[in-house]
């Protein structure tokens, strides 16, 4: 069993950066393949960024590339996703989820456990 708790949510303009934590329980956090998800209003959850259990193979959505970076440190049981150049459009509650299989990547189903999640509000 993992326990997901996400922080570093809030409001920023435009253009502003925000860096989103996810705090992992448990002992076997480098088990587990993580990713950030989000949730607009009205939407459903999408994919926006994975990582491998060591902190290699990184995985982008196209709409975030170039501008969020996913990482992760084994020692803290921490997986981070460092959102720069922010638009209106990256407004949404930001999951954390954690995925036994490596092949996870950006399939919702393929993920076994799920934070409760952070607003991330852009305004324009």
């Amino acid at each position: 069993q993992v326990q997901l708790v996400e922080s570093g949510g809030g409001l920023v303009a435009a253009g502003g950066s925000l860096r989103l934590s996810c705090a992992a329980s448990g002992r076997t956090f480098s088990a587990y393949t993580m990713g950030w998800f989000r949730q607009a209003p009205g939407k459903e959850r999408e994919f926006v960024a994975r990582i491998g259990r060591s902190g290699g193979s990184t995985y982008y959505a196209d709409s975030v590339k170039g501008r969020f970076t996913i990482s992760r440190d084994n020692a803290k049981n921490t997986v981070y996703l460092q959102m720069n150049s922010l638009k209106p459009e990256d407004t949404a509650v930001y999951h954390c989820a954690a995925a036994r299989s490596i092949a996870a990547v950006g399939v919702v189903y393929d993920y076994d456990y799920w934070g409760q999640g952070t607003q991330v509000t852009v305004s324009s």
